[in-house]
């Protein structure tokens, strides 16, 4: 008999397995396609979003009369949008951008170099790993970042040298596009970019994927440095946040690139020059390649701001100022007189009208003088400032019961045991308060300020005042603004210097302004609350904040008007006002008032005081002194005019002025020609 052969039966064998291998394939496509289905489906049709907010220009700012002082200023620029880019592909795009374009190379750092050499010359890097180390790497011992420092490390100055100029204008243009962040304008060049570099960038833009030849701004002066200390500064697109402040911005929705106010007015009203940002949907797939951008809403300008201040009168000052130091500094003993500062306010709404400052400087290439911007001197640095705040010590002395109205004391000079003779400039015979603001008798005040203290003075021997004495003068010197921040909309205002000594004979300094120091605004408050008959008003540069204008309306709707603000009232009886008031008139109108050979003939009866203190020198020539500073004299002024209902008050600060006693009266022939421009301004317009 045959014998049956066994391939039939391993044939079979073999169908059922793949019968039943075919069965399971069916099965796993089913439950695939039926059950899992649609999950995948979302998978491979999924897409993410991505929102990018892109800057619009900032707000102006416009003066008090709607003259634009601080605006924007188009200018070309180029762009670089990573929208997925690789690296290899940028690269390509700086080698093409390096040819129309002229980019700086004094931002290139050595590590950009170094970065920019691996990438150009990659098997020369990879000869800079030993074997052994390649064969760490392969066994994980040494990962990516610890080889390709390896590789950092070992170029040299020689590697580096095979850099072309050619390849350093590269590198510059791929460091920009490699700082950039995903599907956010990068800003490549935007200064200097010329007509002919603009023109040959926007012909080639369809070989340029990312680049675009677009219009950036910056900011412009319409006032050159008029006021712009104040006015502050924006960073630049290259500067971006600054460095100290990135998360917080970061948390506000800032890009890391945004361009921000760093100072002053730029900085105080950040939240509302920087505007609406352009919001844009960037919808990728889920290989992050860009699939379609939606503009969800557009931008908007941020709002303007409406300055209190009248730049007309500005400069004018600011030329006043210039002018009378140039004056002045041909006067013997000024060698250390450098600078001026006044502060023009309406005494009832602390609108501030005029903050100007001007400082000699010497210019570090030619050696000449020039006068620069320093109106934040008004509020950034302190002086003695002498007689000028003689009213607030009179009305201190009235409100503890020191004085009272018409109280007499005698002028003669003042000795305290152990302390040199304390008097005034002359002998002013017997005087009343109000006779003594307008001879301006130092003598009068020492003796206010011994009975605050409740002293017990008799010639030649010791005095002892009460410890609450500096407590009880500073404090009612507060309620004036003097000693404290005036609590103007601008940030760094300093509150000025306090001395620490408790003896009775600084007490005495104290309340002839020869002992703390003041500021120009910290003047220009006290002498409005004299002026507006007790109220202590906040100083605010800032009138008010519009939106950004239509396409055909120059100033936009108005947002918010700057209200004023009363601090705190003065709690003086109207009759000590009154007093006060009078004596300011005096000072300015009177024959042997202190201010009126330059002030008895103005027609709009101006009323103030002068000062003048006996200080220490303390600026930028110091270090040339020894340890103890040379003597100087301060110069100040407080006033207002009218003197019935005034509109406007005034404040000038002279520091160093003189050393000896040849006075220049510079504090009050500034003060006479501020104020006649001042009226004469205000006849003009009327007319």
């Amino acid at each position: 008999m045959k014998k049956k052969s066994p391939v039939p039966v391993r044939v079979n064998i073999i169908f059922i397995l793949v019968f039943m291998l075919f069965s399971l394939l069916v099965l796993r496509l089913g439950i695939v396609q039926i059950v899992h289905g649609e999950n995948y489906q979302r998978e491979i049709d999924r897409k993410d979003d991505i929102t990018v907010h892109n800057p619009v220009p900032r707000g102006r700012m416009l003066d008090r009369n709607y003259k634009i002082i601080v605006d924007n200023e188009a200018k070309n620029a180029i762009t670089y949008t990573n929208e997925g880019a690789s690296r290899e592909e940028m690269l390509r795009i700086s080698e093409d951008l390096a040819k129309l374009i002229r980019q700086d190379t004094s931002r290139i750092k050595q590590r950009d170099q170094k970065d920019f050499w691996l990438i150009k010359y990659p098997e020369l890097g990879d000869q800079l790993i030993s074997e052994k180390e390649l064969a760490l790497f392969k066994k994980k011992k040494l990962n990516d970042s610890q080889l390709y420092k390896l590789k950092l490390d070992r170029i040299t100055e020689k590697e580096l040298s095979q850099l072309t100029k050619s390849d350093l204008e590269v590198l510059a243009v791929f460091r920009e596009l490699s700082n950039g962040y995903r599907f956010s304008p990068q800003m490549i060049k935007n200064e200097g970019v010329t007509r002919k570099e603009f023109a040959m960038v926007s012909e080639h833009l369809p070989s340029l994927p990312g680049v675009n030849a677009t219009v950036d701004w910056a900011r412009s002066y319409h006032f050159g440095k008029t006021l712009k200390s104040v006015l502050g500064v924006v960073s630049s697109s290259k500067e971006g946040l600054p460095a100290d402040q990135v998360d917080d911005y970061v948390s506000k929705g800032y890009s890391r690139n945004d361009r921000v106010g760093k100072s002053y007015l730029e900085k105080q009203y950040e939240d509302v020059l920087l505007g609406k940002k352009e919001k844009v949907v960037h919808i990728t797939d889920k290989s992050g390649n860009l699939v379609d951008k939606v503009l969800v809403s557009k931008g908007q300008r941020g709002k303007d701001l409406i300055l209190s201040i009248d730049m007309e009168l500005q400069k004018k000052v600011e030329k006043i100022i210039e002018d009378e130091l140039k004056a002045a500094k041909r006067s013997a003993g000024t060698y250390l007189l450098d600078r001026a500062y006044v502060v023009l306010m309406d005494p009832f709404t602390g609108e501030v009208l005029t903050m100007a400052g001007k400082r000699m400087v010497r210019d570090s290439r030619t050696g000449t003088i020039e006068m620069d911007d320093d109106a934040l001197g008004n509020i950034t640095t302190t002086y003695n400032v002498g007689s000028a705040i003689k009213g607030a010590t009179i009305l201190t002395g009235y409100k503890t019961g020191a004085i009272t109205p018409e109280t007499k004391f005698d002028d003669k000079p003042i000795k305290i045991q152990a302390t040199p003779l304390k008097k005034s400039y002359d002998y002013l015979g017997i005087l009343d308060e109000v006779d003594a603001l307008k001879k301006s008798s130092n003598v009068y005040m020492f003796h206010t300020a011994i009975k605050i203290g409740e002293g017990n003075y008799r010639y030649g021997k010791p005095l002892s005042l009460k410890p609450e004495t500096f407590p009880a003068i500073r404090n009612n010197f507060a309620v004036f603004g003097l000693g404290v921040r005036t609590g103007i909309d601008l940030p760094n205002e300093q509150s000025g210097f306090k001395g620490s000594s408790t003896l009775p004979g600084h007490a005495l300094d104290l309340v002839i302004g020869q002992y703390d120091t003041y500021s120009a605004m910290q003047l220009a408050q006290y002498v409005s609350a004299v002026a507006n008959g007790g109220y202590r008003m906040q100083p605010h540069i800032v009138k008010e904040i519009r939106e950004p204008e239509t396409h055909d309306k120059k100033l936009g709707p108005l947002c918010q008007s700057i209200q004023p603000n009363v601090l705190n009232s003065i709690d003086a009886k109207k009759d000590w006002l009154d007093r006060v008031q009078l004596g300011f008139r005096k000072v300015m109108s009177e024959s042997g008032g202190t201010g009126a050979s330059y002030f008895g003939s103005a027609p709009y009866s101006p009323a103030g005081k002068t000062g003048t203190a006996e200080a220490f020198y303390d600026g930028p020539l110091r270090s040339n002194f020894g340890k103890l500073p040379p003597e100087v004299m301060n110069l100040s002024l407080v006033a207002y005019a009218p003197s019935e209902n005034p509109e406007v008050a005034m404040a000038v600060l002279v520091p160093w002025a003189f050393q000896g006693k040849n006075d220049h009266k510079a504090n009050l022939k500034i003060g006479r020609k501020v104020m006649d421009t001042y009226f004469s301004l205000k006849h003009s317009e009327k007319n």
